[in-house]
């Protein structure tokens, strides 16, 4: 991991990337003989978030959309917040990352439209521009606006607040209550809204997509769980623990998971579940859990597990699941999927 020269560059680096993702490993290994390492990586990290959030906030001074980026969880401002949450659990520079996440929920007026403040002016990384001009709002874990809600619930949860931080949790449930889709027994989410989308006020998208941690319903729910749990709100809570238990009773949507992996696969379902199982009231998703381990372990039988290491496509993803089956992770690892709660 530092056999080569740690990047620290405020534009290349992230949770999953750099001097953030060296630093979250050390700290999450809890080793005495690591810790001038991490003093200096802090040093580093310190500099780069108060740059990303000077940057954050003349962009919106300026009155422009956000990239992804800016603000998700594997490359922005939440991914980092998860960080400084996880390593000093508070501070000063973390509340400036939550306060930028309440000024991301404002509403952006622009071109006489009325957008949530997370719509990004740019594509999806997977698709076209010119399928989504305009833009898009990004709903998923991963890259969109669950990552941060699942921060802003989980800094409330530990004790770390700041002014409008449960206002901006309940815009953002607003905001991802609206694209509910699907039944009430057996809801479900879009991964992304286009523009003709958010003008119409309905989705196109013809049912649910894999039931994925980075953008499908697992992640959706689990962040939804999280933001009820910090409000105190038990009636929302159930009401996401009962989507979730819906998406996996659901033999449609398990059938599109194609690959083990903790990001889009069975692993990363597996995961969630039992974190959500872990904080919900009722024992649906508990009973659920040694099927889903059972489909976990036949699909690494066949076709196999994934062909290369790596946390959230490859074996490391999986094998850490596998090991983690009772209590909570001793290291945490699991804090960078913003489910520990």
């Amino acid at each position: 991991m530092t056999s080569e020269p740690v990047t620290a560059n405020a534009q290349a680096t992230g949770l999953f990337r750099g001097a953030p993702a060296v630093a979250f490993v050390l700290h999450a290994a809890a080793r005495p003989g690591y810790a001038s390492a991490l003093s200096a990586l802090d040093s580093h990290i310190t500099t780069l978030v108060r740059h990303r959030l000077l940057r954050a906030h003349e962009r919106i001074d300026r009155g422009e959309l956000p990239a992804l980026a800016e603000f998700d969880l594997i490359s922005g401002l939440t991914g980092l917040g998860v960080y400084l949450l996880h390593r000093h659990g508070g501070g000063d520079l973390l509340t400036e990352v939550l306060a930028y996440l309440v000024r991301l929920t404002d509403p952006l007026h622009l071109d006489g439209q009325t957008l949530p403040g997370w719509w990004s002016g740019q594509p999806p990384a997977d698709q076209p521009a010119h399928r989504f001009p305009g833009g898009h709002g990004n709903l998923g874990i991963a890259h969109g606006i669950a990552g941060p809600l699942a921060l802003l619930a989980t800094a409330t949860r530990h004790g770390t607040t700041v002014a409008g931080q449960p206002e901006a949790i309940d815009r953002i449930r607003g905001w991802l209550e609206h694209w509910r889709c699907g039944t009430q027994a057996r809801p479900w989410w879009p991964g992304r809204i286009s523009l003709a989308e958010s003008r119409a006020g309905t989705v196109g998208q013809a049912g649910p997509q894999r039931p994925s941690w980075c953008y499908g319903t697992p992640g959706l729910a689990r962040a939804q769980q999280l933001a009820a749990l910090a409000l105190d709100d038990q009636r929302s809570a159930r009401r996401a623990e009962q989507a979730l238990a819906g998406c996996v009773a659901d033999a449609q949507q398990l059938t599109q998971l194609v690959d083990s992996s903790l990001c889009h696969g069975w692993a990363g379902l597996v995961h969630t579940v039992w974190r959500t199982a872990g904080d919900a009231t009722g024992d649906e998703l508990a009973a659920r859990l040694p099927t889903l381990r059972d489909r976990l372990s036949a699909h690494l039988h066949r076709p196999g597990p994934p062909a290369h290491d790596g946390l959230l496509e490859g074996t490391t993803g999986v094998r850490l699941v596998q090991h983690t089956r009772t209590g909570p992770p001793v290291t945490g690892w699991d804090a960078v999927l913003l489910l520990a709660g």
